[in-house]
């Protein structure tokens, strides 16, 4: 099986391409070798690869400075979602998309259903809601799948971030009154991979299983990096309200995603947040044993 790979250079390409099963040939592209906002270049590498699927793991994910370049993150997240639709729908590609749980406003208290009316609050959110719906207009046999607070060992995320500065200072504040999951880039992956194989259609939902706000996953990783010998000293983190900490794009309050149609699928219920962090901050340090 021979799959076309977009934004292989992210956090979740780099694990896709970690963990790709042996039985498929992974064909990765980013920018520099295949710009999906350009059609013309979209049909040449679809012409050339004849993929049976495409991964499109390629999104524009700077929430912020999406306030101010509305223009770029709507061609990468909805206009080159768009094209890869129509050409898989073209020539009978099976496509997935990744999404992500900002397309909700966070006004609800209860996890968001597949189906849930989206609202999103800023650019980054109202980008990737139109490539949602493009895909689902030109590409119906295409799955898309949600996530959310994604991290791994890879890339830039809030683990590395929080490892960094709690290396770095005396103390720490962090926001605490957005709830949502954290997601080890590695379930998803584990799903992606189950979903090639399946090929579901629709819109699902994939984030590790439990609830916490920013502050408890800092507090957890603190907690655990310590536990392991990441960090050699605890710091005060202290909770705060968003107000407080002011950022150019609102966030959702609450974007907790009900997934059972998710492990209905696959057949397992997906992983709790918490042993999965402990994972990836074991892979991390296994990875600077390493060097």
């Amino acid at each position: 099986m021979k799959i076309l790979l977009t934004g292989a250079n992210g956090q979740l390409g780099s694990e896709l391409q970690a963990t790709c099963p042996a039985h498929i040939t992974l064909i990765p592209t980013d920018y520099t070798t295949l710009d999906i906002t350009q059609p013309e270049q979209v049909k040449a590498a679809l012409d050339a690869h004849q993929p049976d699927a495409i991964i499109n793991a390629a999104a524009y994910t700077a929430v912020d400075k999406a306030e101010s370049d509305a223009d770029r993150a709507y061609a990468i997240n909805h206009l080159a979602a768009a094209t890869l639709a129509r050409e898989a729908q073209r020539r009978g590609i099976y496509l997935l998309h990744v999404s992500t749980d900002f397309v909700f406003d966070g006004q609800q208290s209860t996890p968001y259903l597949p189906d849930a009316n989206p609202l999103p609050l800023g650019v980054y959110g109202a980008s990737k809601l139109a490539g949602d719906q493009a895909v689902q207009e030109y590409c119906p046999t295409a799955a898309i799948v949600r996530t959310s607070w994604l991290y791994s060992a890879y890339g830039n995320n809030f683990v590395k971030t929080m490892l960094r500065l709690m290396a770095e200072r005396e103390s720490l504040g962090v926001v605490a009154d957005q709830i949502g999951t954290p997601t080890w880039t590695r379930t998803l992956t584990d799903t992606i991979w189950s979903f090639i194989a399946q090929k579901p259609q629709g819109v699902f939902h994939c984030s590790d299983n439990g609830v916490a706000s920013w502050y408890d996953f800092a507090i957890a990783i603190q907690e655990e990096a310590l536990a392991i010998g990441l960090l050699t000293k605890a710091i005060p983190v202290k909770p705060l309200r968003s107000e407080e900490y002011p950022t150019p794009a609102r966030r959702p309050a609450y974007s907790v995603m009900d997934k059972r149609a998710t492990e209905n699928t696959l057949g397992y219920t997906l992983p709790h947040w918490r042993p999965r962090l402990r994972q990836m901050l074991a892979q991390l340090q296994q990875q600077a044993t390493n060097t």
